[in-house]
């Protein structure tokens, strides 16, 4: 008796895919989302890392401006567990003002001990 290797390719892949942990991805590159607008202004930013203090999961960050004056600018964190789902609630959207030529650090302290990865988003 001969085997059909589509039939073999499409056991094994339904093998495959339920032996997978359920997860959304969280893209790496995704980690801090600037709007065009925030890029216009001459603000950059580190992406965003992970921390424990005292036992708290924190998220810290340097924000730049590049111009020669004061740029106000919008950001919220947004924490997510280790299979990729969004951490509620939400934090507020905070604002800040950077000053000329200078940098700000940013930091957040997750709500949820289980954190596992963040994304700083930032806007005008």
């Amino acid at each position: 008796m001969k085997t059909n290797p589509l039939l073999m390719l499409l056991a094994v892949g339904l093998m495959v895919g339920c032996s997978t942990k359920p997860a959304i991805p969280v893209n790496e590159g995704q980690a801090l989302v600037m709007e065009a607008s925030v890029l216009a202004a001459g603000i950059s930013a580190e992406k965003p890392e992970i921390s424990t203090d005292n036992g708290a999961t924190v998220s810290h960050t340097q924000l730049y401006n590049e111009q020669s004056k004061p740029v106000n600018i919008s950001y919220r964190f947004y924490w997510y567990d280790a299979k990729g789902l969004e951490i509620h609630p939400l934090e507020k959207p905070r604002t800040i003002t950077l000053p000329a030529k200078s940098s700000v650090s940013v930091s957040s302290i997750a709500s949820y001990p289980d954190a596992r990865k963040v994304r700083l988003y930032l806007s005008l």
